[in-house]
């Protein structure tokens, strides 16, 4: 089985990249409890690669692994458009000079949209979004993981992050909570042909007890809540998070 806490150190090019003064400070904050450069060196993005990131939400990877590839790589980010998609079309036209590489796609792909072709990308990376995709049903899910699988060369990486659901848990706190349990993520992985090549606990945070009254979204950066116990909910911090790296066979 592959070790539980595996490390990697972070390389200077990867370390220079978290450090980039372009990154929003707000980002910048929140790497205490997001870990960025251990997180992309645990599922060994190079600045060779040709890397497809799904969901990116705001941003806050995109501001790292941009520079990072400029120079050698590629970077394609994936979403339902045009909402998923937003965020990274802000930074783009805000500051083209450090974004203008980036490319976008569709993702799932709807008829007569652009997607990612099949065996294109080196690394294929999503960071807090199963739980998205399992709102939509274990099919939705299933189908995305599938997607990435197709996506990949052969010895590709699939690199998720997602908050975790302990597995003593009733598997129905996944359809509403916002965590997942690591063995309902590992199985899609592995219906669509990946291998478990490793796992990190440099996301882990011990103090969440993942039960809180409106799910992973108490705890910060949304404090769902408010003020109510705001003190208490900054003081455990961002959610606990597996870390899992996958490999399409070659």
């Amino acid at each position: 089985m592959p070790a539980d806490h595996h490390k990697e150190t972070p390389s200077d090019a990867l370390k220079s990249a978290v450090a980039a003064p372009s990154r929003t400070p707000a980002n910048t904050a929140r790497d205490t409890y997001r870990h960025p450069a251990q997180t992309l060196a645990f599922f060994g993005v190079k600045p060779t690669d040709t890397v497809v990131e799904l969901y990116p939400g705001g941003g806050w990877y995109t501001e790292i692994l941009a520079p990072y590839l400029a120079a050698k790589g590629s970077l394609h980010v994936a979403a339902p458009s045009p909402r998923g998609l937003n965020g990274v079309n802000a930074l783009i036209a805000a500051k083209p000079d450090v974004y203008g590489k980036v490319k976008t796609a569709n993702f799932p792909v709807k008829p007569g949209e652009t997607g990612i072709p099949d065996g294109v990308a080196d690394v294929v990376l999503t960071f807090r979004n199963i739980h998205n995709w399992r709102f939509g049903g274990a099919d939705a899910a299933q189908a995305n993981f599938d997607a990435a699988f197709k996506m990949l060369k052969p010895g590709g990486v699939l690199g998720v992050v997602e908050h975790r659901l302990p597995e003593s848990r009733d598997a129905v706190a996944e359809e509403k909570s916002g965590y997942m349990k690591e063995s309902s993520v590992i199985a899609f992985a592995e219906k669509a042909g990946f291998k478990l090549a490793g796992k990190s606990e440099v996301n882990a945070n011990p103090k969440d007890t993942a039960d809180w009254p409106d799910g992973v979204w108490t705890l910060p950066p949304t404090y769902a809540l408010k003020d109510k116990d705001r003190e208490k909910y900054a003081a455990i911090g961002e959610s606990d998070r597996m870390t899992l790296k996958f490999v399409k066979p070659k």
